[in-house]
């Protein structure tokens, strides 16, 4: 049957009126049920969830940002990559408090007029710090897919190395196409930038962009949502943290998430008779990218040697070579 996070999100997702994301738990529940073998019921949830979205005009097709915008051109080509998101926040499988965080930020984008109402402005400036492989990017995905924007991902290495003496004005370029098209831009690896000015290896080229950058996301007042992201919050510069609205900490999985992620990359197989004690301690430490990339190795291993049979072994197995890597 449903879990009880499943239940939450549907009722926060009536709640807030999104359908969309209604009919992704829906069918997350659906999913559920069939690798529980309660094929009819499953059957019976997917039947209703389609019938409704084509009462509602809603398609099945996975929500895309609008076909008119287009890879940037000119001098910003090359500092912006445009990514079609598809990711949805059903998918997401990360702590409760993120979750609710993410929720928040959505709630409230979506509600920005009623907002303005009373004078109050939605969160828009976010730092995602965690280590690598928690959810970070995805997450900026997933508000880019459940809000219908376009997603850009500003690329730091040209942004420094191949404008150097340049950067202010082409950061500037940047902060002026976050004002001109309303979307998500995600700062990834944002320590490169974010650097604490004064440090010891500090040059005045990464001093002059974090000092730009510190002017220019104070004076946005656009619509879009910045997103930094960093695996490093430790480095960065402490005037940072005041310029952004929210501040949301990634962890690694723990044993219940470890256990989620794995039914859900491995939904195609028979998961149930799976040692699952020893299988989430083994993954203990582990990343949720880790332990989906462990996923995909013991499914591979399973179809090309073992007749599509997954066993304890070889998930154990795709795990420790996992955890060997890291060492």
């Amino acid at each position: 049957m449903a879990t009880a996070e499943q239940i939450k999100a549907l009722l926060r997702s009536h709640a807030d009126r999104d359908d969309q994301r209604f009919y992704a738990t829906a069918l997350q529940v659906a999913a559920q049920e069939a690798r529980q073998g309660h094929r009819k019921l499953a059957s019976d949830i997917k039947e209703m969830v389609e019938k409704s979205q084509v009462n509602s005009n809603l398609g099945l097709a996975p929500v895309k940002p609008t076909p008119l915008v287009q890879q940037p051109k000119g001098d910003l080509r090359g500092l912006l990559e445009l990514t079609h998101s598809t990711v949805r926040i059903g998918e997401l499988v990360l702590g409760a408090e993120v979750l609710e965080r993410l929720h928040r930020v959505l709630l409230e984008q979506r509600q920005k007029d009623r907002l303005s109402q009373f004078g109050l402005l939605p969160r828009r400036k976010l730092l995602f710090t965690g280590p690598p492989g928690t959810g970070k990017t995805m997450s900026a995905s997933v508000l880019a897919t459940e809000l219908k924007l376009p997603l850009y991902t500003i690329v730091l290495d040209s942004l420094i190395t191949r404008f150097m003496g340049e950067t202010a004005a082409k950061l500037r370029l940047v902060f002026d196409h976050i004002k001109q098209t309303r979307a998500v831009y995600l700062f990834d690896e944002f320590d490169a930038i974010g650097t604490q000015r004064g440090a010891q290896n500090d040059v005045g080229e990464i001093r002059r962009v974090l000092n730009s950058f510190l002017l220019f996301v104070e004076q946005d007042d656009s619509e879009s949502i910045i997103v930094a992201a960093t695996n490093h919050p430790e480095l960065l510069d402490k005037a940072l943290y005041r310029r952004f609205d929210d501040i949301i900490r990634f962890e690694k999985p723990c044993d219940d998430q470890i256990q989620k992620i794995i039914e859900n990359r491995l939904a195609m197989f028979e998961t149930r008779s799976l040692a699952w004690n020893e299988v989430t301690a083994a993954a203990h430490g582990l990343s949720a990218a880790e332990v989906t990339r462990a996923c995909e190795d013991a499914a591979k291993e399973a179809v090309l040697h073992h007749d599509k049979k997954l066993s304890t072994t070889l998930v154990l197995k795709a795990i420790e070579q996992r955890q060997a890597g890291k060492e």
